[in-house]
């Protein structure tokens, strides 16, 4: 049986969502609760957006029963607590977390993922039916676990993916995995000639270069060997959706942002529905503790003076690559919020690529150096001019509501995309990775260069800043009463009625 956790601290919204409902669609709505079933991925940038879809849904009167892996939610330091959200963890076999130590345990731990995460749904399902708990109308789950919409099928119970990831990087693997594998692979197969490519694709107007796509689709890519394990799993998620009868893709995106991309495949029902960011300044799901004094830091600053520099929750940069960055943070002469995460200690091997920066001493007079902080709160300060970022979805989607411009420093997976898409369809950034040299790296000079444009009172830098403020007015539009986003939801949760 499932059990209702302690629900306290109900949260403000900023966004007019905190309006009522139409009468009429809150009496239908009320004698037919929804009890969704979320389940998501352990990995922050999939965490923070689930959370917030269940907040949208509860907001609208439906029940949602939270689930991750045991490691992961042990690891949340700020569970959100609100009424009509419970969680149920369950054990990935890896409790006390699952370290890699080579790609190929990648694809292991995704099978004993798929194997026990399979078990623990069809127990759940069966529970609570059984112990005549609400039952549950619809499971949501996030990319690279397929198998929940497997499972509900079992039990003839409707499923949506809730893509994490831009409308455009969900069409570019849709066409990987429907004709065109090929065409890609000889558009990337060679590193030296393929910065000339231009990468056509049906529905998308962007013209892409190899240096656009999702990593694990670059033949020529230092990630090959995760594509190798990840590749599968992306496919995956197609052939669910192409056997499903009614297959519902919700994306963390909005219609003024993506329009093109969200239409370009007409056999899925693919719904914008976000931005899928906090309604005050927390997610209430994070998995690294907070540093302490950054807020003080900021407010000690002059307006847009700081420059914020994150790489997420999942990469670190190599140490020659980080002198490289923190010579052009110092030799740009502005204030900066850098976050350097702690790496996991391996052995004896590692422990030159531990040691500090050289010019620590220069950064920390110069700016502030954190493990970890609140990135919206530290986004919506007027201190911030802006974002210097690996362009995660979650963080560029958390620039677009904060109005914040952009330094682009793409690393793999879908932040190449997202990259294109911020310096060419959004123009609200400029991208450090067009120049680098044969081992890959950034030199600090663009890095710095970068800085100057954005940062600057010239042109381009003023273009950006009016385009940052105009995206922030337009994702707000979205999840408004009325916005394409909120009537997106109340047509979704329709349709699960119906």
């Amino acid at each position: 049986m499932l059990s209702e956790g302690s629900f306290h601290n109900q949260r403000q919204f900023p966004f007019s969502t905190q309006k009522r409902l139409a009468p009429s669609f809150a009496t239908h709505f009320i004698t037919m609760i929804h009890h969704f079933l979320l389940i998501a991925y352990p990995a922050q940038g999939h965490i923070n957006p689930a959370l917030q879809f269940a907040k949208r849904l509860i907001h609208l009167g439906a029940h949602v029963t939270f689930s991750t892996t045991l490691h992961l939610h042990r690891r949340i330091s700020n569970k959100l607590t609100i009424p009509g959200l419970n969680y149920v963890p369950f054990s990935d076999g890896y409790d006390n977390g699952f370290k890699a130590k080579h790609e190929s345990d990648f694809a292991l731990y995704q099978s004993e993922l798929k194997l026990r995460g399979s078990e623990f749904l069809s127990n759940i399902l069966l529970s609570n039916a059984k112990h005549g708990g609400h039952t549950f109308t619809c499971l949501v789950y996030t990319l690279t676990i397929s198998w929940v919409a497997e499972v509900g099928r079992g039990f003839h119970l409707p499923s949506a993916l809730l893509w994490v990831q831009p409308a455009t990087v969900f069409d570019i693997f849709y066409h990987q995995f429907h004709g065109y594998s090929d065409y890609l692979y000889e558009k990337t197969k060679d590193k030296e000639s393929s910065s000339l490519c231009s990468i056509e694709l049906p529905g998308l107007a962007l013209l892409l270069a190899p240096n656009d796509l999702p990593s694990f689709l670059v033949a020529s890519s230092s990630s090959s060997n995760l594509s190798s394990v990840f590749l599968p799993v992306f496919e995956e998620h197609f052939r669910v959706l192409d056997n499903d009868t009614n297959p519902i893709v919700l994306v963390n995106t909005f219609e003024a942002l993506e329009s093109e991309a969200l239409r370009a495949v007409d056999k899925l029902n693919v719904i914008s529905i976000g931005p899928l960011i906090p309604f005050d300044t927390s997610y209430g799901g994070d998995i690294y503790q907070s540093s302490a004094d950054y807020i003080e830091w900021l407010d000690s600053k002059p307006e847009l003076s700081v420059v914020y520099v994150s790489f997420g929750s999942l990469f670190v940069l190599s140490k020659i690559q980080m002198e490289e960055l923190a010579r052009a943070l110092l030799d740009c002469g502005h204030p900066f919020l850098w976050v350097i995460r702690e790496k996991d200690k391996k052995g004896e091997e590692e422990k030159e690529e531990d040691e500090e920066l050289s010019c620590i001493e220069e950064l920390e007079k110069s700016g502030k150096i954190v493990k970890w902080c609140s990135q919206v709160e530290v986004l919506l300060h007027p201190s911030l001019g802006c974002f210097l970022t690996h362009c995660g979805w979650n963080s560029t989607m958390e620039c677009l509501v904060s109005g914040v411009p952009v330094v682009a420093f793409p690393q793999k997976i879908d932040q190449k995309t997202n990259a294109k898409l911020i310096e060419d369809q959004w123009k609200i950034g400029v991208r450090v990775d067009h120049v680098v040299n044969d081992e890959e790296i950034v030199k600090g000079e663009e890095i710095k260069k970068c800085l100057d444009i954005v940062m600057g009172n010239g042109e381009k830098g003023v273009e950006l800043r009016k385009n940052a403020k105009k995206w922030k007015g337009l994702a707000k539009e979205a999840v408004n009463e009325g916005g394409s986003s909120h009537k997106n939801l109340m047509s979704f949760l329709d349709d699960i009625v119906g």
